[in-house]
């Protein structure tokens, strides 16, 4: 028995520890993030709950439609007088019971196309409903767009971090060498050894970036795994052939947004609610019909005899009609009025909002591009004076002060045109979603 047991605990660790290295190796694409945040976010799945709701609500409007039928049941007993149906005299301390049954339908035949009406609304709420998952999944969208690009951005640092702490590392080896043959000072080497340690915080700095980064993203992802959570870096990032589209092509093409078509539906549903308090103020024509029998002791005739012989089957018509109801109805009208103007100001407000929206993030996309560009050229200058200086710095004819110095603004260079690459392609991700273009080819 425990040669069994140690061999079925052999076997869990071994399962565990492929599953845990199966998820470490996983990296994370973009798209892999957004698929996996649409399908296990909370708040998505709790938004979801009102469309559910919304269409319990069309199929109680189609219900009803079809005709309320019921059954009732009586049974009643009383004592002292009483009446003896057979020959109607008076019955004195006896106990009476007597049995009742009707079955009964009911169906409005006219009541101003509310119904009708009201089903249209049902449907427009649950449009409603859907619009406001669509519009909560591209606020989650946005968000993990941005936190993945920052990922990007900080591993782009932690990578030039890295590379300027090897190169300084390199440079003290060899100005230790140096100050060994005598050909260079000692305060050389100190200054050097000083720029190494600077380059060190540097380098632990943007390692934390990276994890910090990285644990942000999990937790919008809501994993529990932070440790072995990775994402996938792409080889590059395509910024060469992108065209920033104008402000009107990009507002055209927005008004499929989730904000839009719930405003716009917001509208229709107050429309509805206006010809609802208007139909409210005509006639209702109803149809009733019904069957029923009793039974009483009080006669002779046996139960079922009762039943048969009191049949009494009936059908009707009602007519209501609306001549004063302390004027509910005329100020439900224009109170319904006025929300209709509410909802079309509130329609002009939202469109109006993304309008000037749009056009920050296009100005902001074409600053950020040309701050790029000119981030880019400094870079490669900084990188061409870096390496003149490097060159000259080895073969001794110029310190180890022009070298750090050098080395500082290729460094602060580096970040600078890495920051605004990311910063653009964030923008183009932005001018995308207004379009509706989800996961570029930027990334």
């Amino acid at each position: 028995m425990k040669t069994y047991c140690r061999k079925l605990l052999l076997v869990s660790i071994l399962i565990l520890m492929g599953y845990c290295n199966c998820f470490a190796q996983k990296e994370w694409t973009l798209k892999d993030c957004i698929d996996y945040a649409y399908s296990n976010n909370l708040n998505i799945k709790q938004q979801e709950i009102s469309i559910k709701e919304a269409q319990n609500n069309i199929l109680s409007s189609k219900l009803s439609f079809v005709p309320s039928l019921n059954w009732n049941v009586n049974h009643s007993m009383s004592w002292g007088r009483s009446v003896n149906i057979n020959d109607l005299a008076i019955i004195k301390g006896h106990l009476s019971q007597s049995t009742s049954t009707s079955v009964s339908a009911n169906v409005t035949l006219f009541e101003g196309m509310n119904k009708h009406k009201n089903l249209k609304s049902s449907k427009n709420m649950l449009k409603m409903a859907q619009q406001d998952v669509e519009k909560l999944k591209d606020d989650i969208y946005i968000a993990i767009c941005k936190a993945y690009l920052q990922i990007l951005l900080n591993y782009r640092i932690d990578s030039v971090a890295q590379e300027s702490y090897n190169s300084v590392k390199e440079q003290v080896a060899k100005t230790e060498k140096l100050v060994d043959a005598g050909s260079v000072a000692y305060s050389n080497l100190l200054e050097m050894k000083a720029q190494l340690s600077s380059e060190k915080v540097q380098l632990v700095s943007a390692h934390n970036n990276v994890q910090t980064s990285l644990l942000e993203l999990a937790q919008l992802l809501d994993l529990e795994n932070y440790f072995s959570f990775r994402i996938a870096v792409p080889k590059t990032q395509n910024t060469n052939n992108i065209q920033i589209p104008s402000i009107e092509e990009i507002y055209a093409a927005s008004m499929n947004l989730p904000q839009i078509k719930k405003a716009e539906l917001s509208l229709q549903e107050s429309e509805l609610q206006l010809k609802m308090a208007k139909g409210a103020a005509y006639p209702s024509l109803s149809f009733s019909a019904g069957y029923a029998t009793y039974y009483s002791n009080g006669s002779d005739a046996a139960f079922f005899s009762q039943f048969n012989e009191n049949r009494s089957p009936s059908i009707g018509f009602g007519l209501s009609i609306p001549i004063f109801n302390s004027y509910r109805s005329k100020t439900q009208i224009k109170n319904s009025k006025l929300a209709v103007e509410t909802k079309q100001i509130e329609l002009e407000k939202s469109k109006q909002s993304l309008y000037k929206e749009i056009q920050q993030a296009h100005n902001d996309a074409v600053a950020y591009y040309h701050k790029y560009l000119a981030a880019l050229e400094n870079k490669n200058l900084s990188a061409e004076s870096y390496n003149q200086t490097k060159g000259k710095f080895d073969l001794g004819m110029v310190n180890s002060t022009d070298f750090i110095v050098a080395k500082t603004n290729l460094f602060k260079a580096e970040n600078e045109c890495y920051q605004s690459l990311y910063q653009y392609i964030f923008q183009i991700i932005i001018l995308d979603y207004y379009r509706g273009i989800k996961i570029n080819g930027v990334l």
